[in-house]
């Protein structure tokens, strides 16, 4: 029996998934939860052998999830399942499918990725009009935080400008950096040139 948590902030959704895998004998969904933040105090006393979450959620996005999740719980199975058609592989997750994935698809990856250790992702392409995973997580703010970055202003001018702490500067500053997978001013402007967030 494998054991399934579900978390997305779409309850058309939640309720869709949890009809398709109850009906499989070979699964047991633990609970859904539309808030990450919820799931994560609710894992600790029902640990899952998977959690299929969405990347693009309210409070705390599927990134910061993940990195939660696979922190406290090393052996824990991750499946994104996203509407973004193009999302690249990340750390700590085990497989992406689409939204509109069909159910006898979306059974066998799990079984894979839980019962083979195999890890699925669809939807790979090189195709530049893609919608970029990596700039779809990034918010309005941290957007704005890159390009007054870009511009060389200091932690406490964009404190300043965008009339917010120094301390919550640094951490979007620390968020952006983890969203984007990069350790450097370099490297941050490098990749934000290459995903139009600076023109």
């Amino acid at each position: 029996m494998i054991k399934i948590v579900i978390v997305d902030d779409h309850q058309m959704f939640l309720d869709g998934m949890v009809s398709v895998l109850s009906n499989n004998s070979d699964f047991e969904v633990l609970f859904v939860e539309n808030s990450a933040k919820r799931a994560l105090i609710k894992i600790k006393d029902a640990v899952p052998d998977i959690v299929i979450s969405d990347i693009s959620m309210p409070e705390m996005n599927g990134v910061e999830f993940v990195k939660i999740l696979k922190n406290d719980f090393p052996d824990l199975k991750i499946l994104v399942i996203s509407m973004f058609e193009n999302i690249l592989p990340f750390k700590n997750i085990d497989g992406f499918l689409l939204k509109d994935t069909d159910k006898d698809k979306l059974i066998n990856v799990i079984k894979e990725i839980v019962l083979n250790n195999k890890k699925y992702f669809a939807g790979q392409t090189n195709n530049e009009n893609s919608i970029d995973f990596k700039k779809s997580i990034l918010s309005q703010r941290e957007k704005e935080i890159i390009r007054l970055i870009a511009k060389e202003y200091t932690t406490d001018e964009i404190a300043s400008k965008l009339i917010i702490s120094s301390h919550t500067v640094d951490a979007h500053r620390k968020n952006i950096f983890f969203k984007l997978q990069v350790k450097n001013i370099a490297g941050l402007i490098k990749i934000a040139i290459h995903l139009g967030v600076i023109k």
